[in-house]
């Protein structure tokens, strides 16, 4: 079993404590987000960090991870649309902020670049960290996203839905040192075609980001369902190729 660094922290962004983990001792640093209702410790559970042991051992990689504090609250029927956009917002910040200094400290590197992955709604926040703070991440794998939350928000476009929703802010970033920055960056679109999975979403990102001139790639994995067996396969290789 890989060795696993857990610590925690109150952060006044979200008003709540926040649990954060390591797997891995040296190489490039990967957020590895949770899916909608997942913690810090859910990538373990389902046996990610079996299939990244290779990587992580061999000092490729060390995967970090927290709890995803806004991704609970997109699916709550009870809370408005405002409301959970506002609370993505300020996740945001909680990782810009506070978990990005802090993974940068664990490595003793103060510039050292993230790469951002995730799956299903880890997906959306892997693209909106990548695409709002291209300065910090280096490189983004989306797996099995879902990008366009109007759904849950009942009717409501708020500004804090604007700017944490790439499908939405992107068509309007100027041009100036984010946008440039930006388009020196790469995503990874990639989606199963098997139940559950929306790879029509995929490609509506790729269309946006291509328009601004944003590197990216959809790979659609043919009859592959959206669960972890299927992001079990995918990740290694991305990280293995592109790390």
């Amino acid at each position: 079993m890989i060795p696993k660094v857990s610590t925690r922290w109150f952060s006044s962004r979200l008003r709540q404590e926040v649990l954060a983990c390591r797997w891995g001792h040296a190489g490039t640093p990967v957020l590895l987000y949770p899916t909608a209702g997942g913690d810090a410790e859910e990538c373990e559970r389902f046996l990610m960090m079996k299939v990244l042991a290779p990587l992580l051992e061999g000092g490729r990689i060390r995967i970090y991870s927290c709890d995803n504090a806004a991704g609970r609250l997109w699916t709550d029927g009870d809370a408005s649309g405002a409301h959970k956009a506002w609370c993505q917002n300020r996740f945001d910040g909680y990782v810009y902020e506070e978990l990005v200094p802090a993974i940068r400290k664990d490595t003793g590197d103060p510039t050292i670049e993230v790469i951002a992955a995730g799956a299903s709604l880890g997906a959306f926040q892997t693209l909106a960290s990548v695409c709002r703070h291209p300065d910090v991440f280096k490189l983004g794998i989306c797996m099995s996203g879902t990008y366009d939350f109007g759904r849950w928000m009942g009717g409501a476009h708020t500004l804090d839905y604007h700017f944490s929703s790439p499908l939405h802010f992107l068509p309007t970033l100027p041009e100036g040192e984010p946008l440039t920055r930006l388009r020196t960056r790469f995503l990874v679109l990639a989606s199963g075609d098997g139940p559950y999975e929306a790879p029509a979403e995929s490609f509506w990102v790729a269309d946006a980001l291509g328009k601004k001139g944003v590197p990216n790639r959809v790979d659609i994995w043919k009859d592959y369902r959206h669960d972890w067996t299927t992001w079990r396969e995918m990740l290694p290789q991305y990280l293995e190729k592109h790390a």
